[in-house]
């Protein structure tokens, strides 16, 4: 792949987050279709927090960075494959609480296991040093743009 370069630019460092994103999501796309699994980026994400355990629309469309209503349609799609259920809150009648099924578990089990693929292929070559403090340094950097402090 021929990808320009610009030195010392801030752009750069956007660009290059931005590419490896891109980069990472291709290559699942390829894992998952491999296992015959049709998913788009945003009903990944959500299969994954709901492995966490059960949320809200609210908080899974944060996860998917979605718009609530965005997420309500993306919930529709996943219950027709049988891969999560909606139930009442018992601790607030109007609030439903959505979780994998046991299908939506088992194919996230599956799905999971593509992930872990595409990070290593990712992360090919490096210690289990240079891994972590990659981390360490992303990490920092998300956080020194997501902070409230000046």
């Amino acid at each position: 792949m021929n990808t320009p370069t610009f030195q010392d630019s801030g752009a750069s460092l956007g660009l290059l987050f931005r590419q490896l994103r891109d980069a990472m999501w291709a290559r699942m796309k390829v894992e998952l279709a491999d296992l015959g699994h049709d998913l788009t980026f945003s009903q990944y994400i959500t299969l994954k927090k709901l492995a966490i355990g059960s949320a809200g629309v609210t908080d899974l469309a944060r996860a998917a960075e979605v718009h609530p209503g965005a997420m309500t349609r993306l919930l529709d799609r996943l219950v027709a494959k049988g891969l999560v259920a909606r139930t009442a809150d018992p601790a607030d009648r109007r609030a439903l609480n959505i979780h994998l099924t046991e299908s939506g578990l088992a194919i996230w089990q599956d799905i999971n296991k593509c992930g872990e693929r595409v990070r290593e292929r990712a992360l090919h070559g490096m210690s289990e040093q240079e891994r972590s403090l990659l981390t360490q340094l992303l990490e920092r950097a998300r956080d020194n743009l997501t902070s409230t402090e000046s």
